[in-house]
């Protein structure tokens, strides 16, 4: 898909790939490059061909966040709107991750920072090589922490933990993070796992991928009555889908389910 500068965009055995391609500033994302990303899982989003996503980076960093080399963000005689960089670019990018039709899986093989954090724990899974930093660097410029990562880590880590994490830019390592409930899995085969996880994936029901994740997400900030009243409806509307007639009929059969997300 040779529309994009920042990023490259392939379809390898039904899964939709984004590599970030910022090598040199370490994945760091211009206006431009966070575009670019947004408008390739929503073209993903709608291609029949595609079961879920993986967002990866080349080099040393998978995304360290803003490119500060962006005029728009650089500080002049005139003051910076910061919020509208966040209106506009990344409170967009992060929600086009969340809230991706396909589940988005994240194979982190470099540094994660600032708003970069935010993008990668905006994935529904995330797998990262050892040893991998994920640091805010906010306080260092006179910032605070933005993109949704306040939301994220004071639920992870607590009030005390994420305030010392925000304030003192010590990194956390990818252990540290999978411990915190923040990712799922520390390999060495980060990439790899990541496919093997798409693959089975692809495999599953659409419909069911849907419900399970919107349900999780809206879980957080509902009681425990309004979630079950969603379980309720989301699994009413799935028994009554095809989908759920070859299950059944693939599990007595003792064969491999082919759903198709009818």
């Amino acid at each position: 898909m040779s529309e994009y500068k920042n990023i490259i965009v392939e379809k390898k055995s039904f899964t939709g790939i984004i590599t970030i391609d910022r090598e040199e500033v370490y994945g760091a994302l211009s206006k431009e490059a966070k575009l670019e990303i947004i408008q390739a899982i929503r073209t993903l989003n709608r291609d029949d061909e595609v079961g879920c996503l993986i967002l990866a980076s080349k080099g040393k960093g998978f995304c360290t966040g803003q490119d500060l080399n962006d005029r728009t963000v650089q500080a002049g005689e005139k003051p910076v709107d910061l919020g509208v960089t966040l209106e506009t670019e990344w409170n967009p990018l992060v929600n086009a991750i969340s809230n991706s039709k396909k589940l988005v899986i994240a194979a982190i093989e470099g540094v994660v920072a600032g708003a970069g954090v935010s993008v990668a724990l905006a994935c529904d899974l995330v797998i990262a090589k050892p040893g991998i930093k994920f640091v805010s660097g906010f306080s260092k410029l006179g910032l605070c922490p933005d993109a949704g990562s306040t939301f994220t880590f004071t639920r992870a880590l607590g009030q005390k933990k994420a305030m010392e994490f925000f304030l003192f830019n010590q990194p956390l390592l990818s252990e540290e993070m999978e411990r915190a409930g923040l990712i799922n899995k520390v390999s060495e085969e980060a990439f790899e796992d990541a496919k093997k996880w798409a693959d089975q994936i692809n495999a599953m029901a659409p419909l069911s991928l849907k419900a399970i994740k919107e349900n999780i997400k809206v879980a957080t900030d509902s009681t425990f009555q309004e979630s079950m009243d969603r379980e309720t409806s989301y699994q009413r509307f799935l028994g009554n889908s095809e989908d759920y007639k070859e299950g059944l009929n693939a599990f007595f059969e003792k064969r491999q389910a082919k759903f198709l997300g009818k």
